[in-house]
């Protein structure tokens, strides 16, 4: 297959993009600057500009393109550079997705959607909830409605991505090995977490295979934060006692504190356990283990 990718420098697009290539498929990078590799295509999704001939003999287009949720707090300013950095890219992937007959679309989303649902199990069956990273990922899927009836539109609602380097994990290993791991307010709240192997094969499955709509792309079993706090602390051989207030939490980071550190989603993959996908880290112990190396 011949298959376009949008955000290939992240986290998961650059893990994809080998994944892929391992494979057997072909890859073009959409880039944001004048191309400078033979795999690089160049765009300017705010403008609407695409390299011509970019979608010939496309089969599929992935699209992971998205400001960091957690790398700032949530002004309304900030709040209007995550909502445009995913659906402006979307919205003009879709249009040429639709326009240029391209057979697949995988765009991202986020279990946000589901809001907070406390100890509820959901699935890709569940409503969307209230607050702002439920509308985001509403706002987020709806642009790619243009593709629908041309192609096949997958959207993926991933969870906590855990890496050796960055995602949830690479940016709270410094503290748990600096002995300052703990758990977030009552650490009741679910963690809907997934090896960034895991996360990579599940986008593959879902490029190569007949999955069309929401798809949560969560490990089968999520974890409360004290559960996830303790594992960690259990393979970095370091103690958790400390605890983040709320409303500490709430005084540093606002809005973000509420939604994105003491809400939660005990999300399930029901359509990729469906589909027979098999998880390689099922469970938080060996996703753990192998991010610490063991």
């Amino acid at each position: 297959m011949r298959v376009v990718i949008a955000g290939s420098s992240g986290l998961i697009g650059t893990s994809l993009v080998v994944a892929l290539r391992g494979a057997g498929h072909e890859v073009l990078r959409r880039v944001r600057r004048p191309a400078a590799a033979p795999d690089e295509r160049s765009w300017d999704p705010p403008a609407g500009r695409i390299d011509a001939g970019t979608f010939d003999g496309v089969d599929a287009v992935v699209n992971l393109c998205g400001a960091g949720v957690g790398d700032k707090r949530w002004s309304d300013a900030r709040k209007q550079v995550l909502l445009d950095s995913r659906t402006v890219p979307a919205e003009v992937l879709a249009a040429a997705v639709a326009e240029h007959g391209v057979p697949v679309l995988v765009n991202s989303s986020a279990v946000g959607y589901y809001g907070d649902t406390g100890d509820e199990v959901v699935d890709e069956t569940s409503p969307s909830g209230a607050g702002f990273l439920a509308e985001l990922c509403r706002r987020w899927e709806a642009a790619t409605a243009s593709a629908e009836g041309h192609a096949r539109v997958a959207r993926l609602r991933t969870g906590l991505v855990i890496s050796p380097s960055g995602g949830l994990f690479g940016k709270i290993r410094p503290l748990f090995s600096a002995f300052l791991g703990g758990r977030l307010g009552d650490g009741r709240q679910y963690l809907p977490w997934i090896s960034l192997d895991d996360a990579v094969s599940a986008i593959r499955f879902v490029v190569e295979h007949d999955v069309a709509g929401p798809v949560n792309v969560t490990a089968p079993s999520p974890v409360t934060n004290a559960e996830f706090t303790r594992t960690v602390g259990r393979a970095l051989h370091r103690p958790t006692p400390w605890v983040a207030p709320a409303f500490a939490l709430r005084a540093v980071l606002g809005d973000m504190a509420d939604e994105g550190l003491l809400a939660g989603q005990r999300a399930v993959p029901r359509v990729l356990e469906r589909a027979g996908f098999r998880f390689h880290h099922p469970a938080l112990e060996a996703a753990v283990a192998a991010a610490v190396g063991r």
